[in-house]
């Protein structure tokens, strides 16, 4: 697949620029823009709030929607969102219903996601979170709670979002939301490396 890149170090906001021009019930919001958001934010409902790395569209911005993702925050190409915009994120998607945080199992966004309910928390807000775990090459079934969420999460994405959009409480869409996990494995395939925006090669080789 080809694709035209004008600076890597500009790489993540041109493409968020980009993909809200193209979809006008998507804004940038957030203290750093660092955030995708319904242009229409809806109230009085469960608010779904999501975030990773860039550089692997539609996940997970690309799943911001009616019934889907309420906010998604966005870090660089394989890296996790900061603190300050999961905050942003988690903050945008509460309709006064309590925020469920729901994104994929890797470390820094773990990190940066509690942190984040953590300073909601002490301010009054309710949030709870479900990890995307569908990833079954990332660890044996003894370890499932290790393994990544990639594609699959996108099925916990439609049905925790439709809960919320019919009118659920928090406790039952992150409900909704784990039964989905519990039943979605993916595995990926490639028959080449990515690589990374600033790399003069990529990441690795694959042996055919």
């Amino acid at each position: 697949m080809k694709k035209l890149i004008n600076a890597p170090e500009a790489y993540v906001d041109e493409m968020l620029d980009g993909l809200t021009a193209a979809n006008p019930s998507l804004v940038r919001d957030g203290a750093a823009g660092r955030v995708i958001r319904r242009a229409e934010p809806a109230s009085g409902k469960v608010g779904i709030a999501a975030g990773g790395g860039s550089g692997h569209l539609p996940l997970f911005t690309g799943y911001v929607g009616k019934g889907l993702l309420d906010t998604c925050s966005i870090g660089n190409v394989f890296e996790g969102p900061n603190v300050d915009s999961c905050v942003d994120a988690i903050r945008l998607a509460d309709g006064g219903r309590g925020v469920l945080c729901l994104y994929g199992n890797y470390g820094g966004d773990r990190m940066n996601f509690d942190m984040a309910g953590e300073i909601l928390e002490a301010d009054g807000g309710v949030t709870r979170t479900v990890l995307g775990a569908d990833d079954v090459a990332s660890a044996q079934p003894h370890e499932a709670h290790k393994r990544r969420g990639v594609a699959g999460i996108v099925y916990a994405y439609k049905a925790a979002g439709a809960a919320a959009e019919r009118g659920d409480d928090l406790n039952e869409v992150a409900r909704i939301a784990t039964k989905a996990v519990a039943a979605t494995r993916s595995i990926g395939v490639a028959l080449a490396s990515c690589r990374v925006p600033t790399a003069a090669r990529p990441t690795f080789s694959v042996c055919l």
